[in-house]
């Protein structure tokens, strides 16, 4: 099976919390809601109906605000969005070593694929899917057979889990890297920048795997893991 590589977006490629915070504060100014944008952005990764409703907003309210603050996206956060460290280069790794990647993400999938064209990482990815979340991810995972899945939230680990991938911890998002060992990551990484060489000792740049480590899934052990 030919190596195919899943990642997160939000602190997992990519850091868009200054933008975040502008967007989510100015939904507040415009709204007169409680929503803080500081405290949004600290903590991304859950779908954003379940933090505005966190946030007190009424049920009946939800879904006019969400398309209120996907619409203000691509001029408020893409913009102010930053490559996190190495991300560039791990997706260039997978690729070097004759692997797909996969961005899948719980963000609304047209603003995240505005965030890859914003990178020039358009051609860098081969597949794009949004508005999964957690175990939900696993369904993406699993039908386009990503033997990997690196993210920074436990939510991303259980999405690696339920779909039999390894699971990559990266600690550049809000989860400490004993939360993510928790949550059953296989490895944890301080940043991407790591990546490539983790990718080369696991796989030695093989594009053709033939499982995974965890004993669930369809797949066999992959060999080495270190």
């Amino acid at each position: 099976m030919r190596l195919c590589v899943g990642f997160d977006l939000d602190m997992t490629l990519i850091d868009p919390r200054p933008g975040m915070v502008v967007a989510m504060d100015r939904l507040a100014e415009e709204t007169g809601y409680a929503f803080d944008g500081e405290r949004f952005a600290a903590n991304l990764g859950p779908p954003l109906a379940s933090v505005l409703r966190e946030f007190g907003a009424p049920a009946d309210r939800i879904g006019d605000l969400v398309s209120r603050f996907r619409a203000d996206y691509p001029d408020v956060v893409v913009p102010r969005t930053v490559a996190l460290p190495g991300a560039e280069a791990a997706l260039a790794a997978v690729r070097a070593a004759g692997g797909r990647a996969l961005v899948v993400t719980g963000k609304y999938a047209p603003n995240a694929a505005r965030h890859l064209a914003a990178l020039g990482w358009s051609d860098h990815v081969d597949e794009l899917v949004g508005d999964l979340w957690a175990a939900g991810k696993a369904t993406a995972l699993t039908a386009h057979g990503a033997q990997i899945y690196v993210g920074d939230h436990t939510g991303d680990v259980e999405g690696a889990r339920a779909a039999g991938a390894i699971g990559v911890g990266v600690a550049t998002g809000p989860c400490s890297p004993a939360e993510l060992r928790d949550a059953g990551a296989h490895t944890v990484l301080g940043s991407l920048a790591e990546f490539p060489g983790w990718l080369e000792s696991v796989f030695g740049g093989s594009p053709s795997v033939s499982g995974n480590p965890s004993g669930t899934g369809t797949a066999g052990p992959v060999e080495p893991l270190r």
